[in-house]
């Protein structure tokens, strides 16, 4: 089976795995900071702060930002669940903004709209989480200009965008936002197994974000409500969380890191055979925007025919072609028609959804496999 996607693992990601493993640290050792300044320094950030994903980052995330039960916020409906229920877990009310149909990402446009709305009845949201589908990133610049408006903070979910970037800086450089969230799951770009990283310019929130991870818990004597009686002593300020990321994880980042250009890379070009093969069929390939560069996490297809994508999954599935659907639009989840939602509050959205197909993409995918694919798909179409 030729899955969707799939971790590249070296000797050298081992060894470095290894190292840490007959170290004196497994977890809140060397590597997590070590990883952390990697990721700041790649991405043009100030602050990255390590975490065990990138669910756990989007939850202290809102969490920072002061999104509690009196809060609203919006994010894409067609992105994976994760990105709303960050926000639900700090007790929030979620909305969605519908996606640019040739992008799939959220639509500035529609968001103005919505915003403008909002605004009349008293019920603006305190953050918006736009998403970077398939690594394409979104218009932020757009996103932005619209949310300063309205004082809205927002967070990035780059889980899909590490090596991105937008007018010629990195996804994560949280150039129009106030935080971007990585995720290091082991289809993405990069893996650390399970991992997640946030990425701030904002000194403020650091300091926050890293308590939130660890229970709430601040060692900083400048911080501290009592004399300080020793190494030993620490107090927790607030209710937090055991998010931390582990030495083991951090060092498996470390050494991925160091490929990532490579990686984005190999995905870019395999991405060019795709739409060279696959121009003359009845289909349009989701393109990133013109003033970014994708790190191409998946490869998405509209098929012009949408009552024939089940036929078309089973089929490529069939010849060992571990197709895939990016995604089920999250307000049509069970949880969420609970919440009040129906089918048509995000028609771009929905009508994307039905025509969406992922194809195979990650680095070792080899130009032979990507002819087949596309044999494949152009016999069944």
């Amino acid at each position: 089976m030729i899955p969707y996607g799939k971790q590249d693992i070296t000797q050298e990601d081992i060894d470095s795995v290894l190292n840490v493993l007959t170290s004196d640290f497994l977890t809140q050792g060397p590597k997590v900071p070590e990883f952390e300044s990697a990721i700041a320094q790649y991405v043009g950030a100030k602050h990255a702060i390590a975490v065990n994903s990138a669910t756990s980052a989007l939850h202290i995330a809102c969490m920072a930002l002061g999104v509690d039960e009196h809060s609203w916020v919006w994010t894409s409906p067609l992105t994976f669940v994760a990105s709303a229920n960050c926000a639900r877990l700090c007790g929030a009310k979620v909305d969605f903004v519908d996606v640019d149909p040739a992008t799939g990402n959220m639509c500035p446009k529609a968001l103005e709209l919505k915003l403008a709305h909002a605004a009349s009845i008293g019920k603006l949201p305190k953050v918006i989480i736009p998403v970077h589908l398939a690594g394409h990133s979104c218009n932020m610049q757009a996103i932005q200009q619209v949310a300063s408006q309205y004082d809205i903070a927002i967070i990035e979910d780059a889980s899909h965008a590490i090596g991105s970037r937008y007018h010629d800086k990195h996804v994560g450089c949280c150039q129009f936002s106030d935080i971007c969230v990585f995720s290091f799951h082991p289809v993405k770009i990069v893996t650390t197994a399970e991992g997640g990283v946030l990425t701030t310019q904002n000194s403020n929130l650091v300091s926050k974000l890293k308590s939130l991870r660890s229970h709430g818990i601040d060692k900083n004597c400048a911080e501290l409500l009592r004399p300080d009686e020793g190494d030993w002593y620490y107090e927790q300020h607030e209710l937090g969380l055991n998010y931390r990321m582990s030495d083991i994880h951090a060092a498996l980042g470390v050494s991925q890191l160091a490929r990532l250009d490579n990686y984005t890379a190999k995905r870019n070009e395999l991405a060019k055979q795709y739409q060279q093969r696959l121009s003359k069929l009845p289909l349009d390939t989701i393109e990133p925007l013109s003033n970014s560069y994708s790190a191409r996490h998946l490869l998405l297809i509209k098929l012009h025919n949408p009552t024939k994508r089940k036929q078309v999954f089973n089929a490529m599935r069939q010849a060992n072609i571990q197709v895939h659907v990016h995604y089920f639009p999250v307000h049509l989840q069970p949880y969420y028609l609970a919440q009040g939602f129906n089918e048509g509050d995000a028609p771009q959205a929905e009508t994307l959804y039905s025509q969406l197909l992922s194809l195979p993409l990650y680095p070792e995918l080899t130009p032979a496999q990507v002819d087949y694919i596309c044999d494949t798909l152009e016999a069944l179409l």
